[in-house]
């Protein structure tokens, strides 16, 4: 397989990843063909897929402008992924030419390529960093450049906490976080779910295990276990709800039942 020249040399490209698959459903062309080959077989027992990520997307832009319009111009994005349209920067500065976003994943092809799309833009920043690790992530030198933690942040946290196993503690993770963060930060986060899926779980569990065969373990949590992450902030208006159905834009009609899969939410510190 010939390697492109977006993909680091420390990688390797016959393994599947997380974030290219993601990619690969949203329609991008940063993936390779294992990540498009898993991505097919997880398809195979959830055909919504593709759906569901447009949903989550479609979320994180109206969450974004929430939180610009509710005065946060500060954003920390932990598992952010691949770029793609509609980026966390993107949204913000558009209401906001002040604002200012750190991104921060693990995954050196989105560490490298988020590198390449933001070079030379204003108020952005990229970290390699992992959020089971959440001090490493304050401490670097990014975010000590763009965040002042004075000051109200909104912590985005979306669809990567599905992906950190209970043994790695992901609600201590988050409390951390929350505790380093100024009043009236935000966090705004979207989970996997059983809930909500039109299909019966034992089908969609078909997908899960996909996840776990490439070894990234996709944890589909409850929605009382989703809403502990928002311990120590008050949930916004109107809570813990499918993605679709947190403030949209448009009225439901016509929402594929795909995009009521999984839950999104904010929340405000006092």
């Amino acid at each position: 397989m010939e390697r492109p020249a977006w993909a680091p040399r420390s990688i390797d490209i016959t393994v599947p990843s997380v974030s290219r698959m993601y990619d690969y459903y949203l329609g991008g062309s940063h993936n390779f063909e294992v990540d498009r080959e898993a991505a097919r077989r997880a398809m195979e027992f959830m055909p919504g897929l593709p759906k569901v990520m447009q949903a989550n997307r479609a979320f994180l832009r109206r969450a974004v402008r929430f939180a610009v319009g509710e005065g946060v111009t500060q954003f920390l994005d932990i598992g952010s992924g691949i770029p793609t349209f509609g980026n966390v920067h993107e949204v913000a500065q558009a209401a906001a030419p002040g604002a200012r976003v750190v991104y921060v994943d693990h995954d050196p092809v989105a560490v490298a390529h988020s590198e390449a799309v933001l070079e030379g833009a204003e108020g952005t920043g990229v970290v390699a960093g992992d959020l089971r690790k959440p001090r490493d992530v304050l401490a670097s030198s990014e975010v000590e450049r763009l965040i002042d933690l004075n000051r109200p942040v909104a912590l985005l946290l979306i669809a990567v906490l599905h992906f950190v196993e209970d043994p790695d503690d992901p609600y201590a993770a988050v409390a951390e976080l929350r505790e380093a963060l100024a009043p009236g930060s935000m966090l705004i986060l979207t989970h996997a779910s059983y809930e909500g899926i039109p299909l019966p779980p034992e089908r969609a569990g078909g997908a899960v295990d996909v996840y776990k065969d490439i070894r990234n373990p996709l944890i589909m949590r409850s929605r009382d276990e989703i809403a502990r992450f928002f311990e120590g902030y008050d949930m916004v208006e109107p809570g813990l709800v499918p993605m679709p159905r947190w403030r949209p834009d448009t009225a439901p009609e016509g929402e594929d039942p795909y995009e009521r899969s999984g839950l999104a939410g904010v929340g405000r510190t006092a």
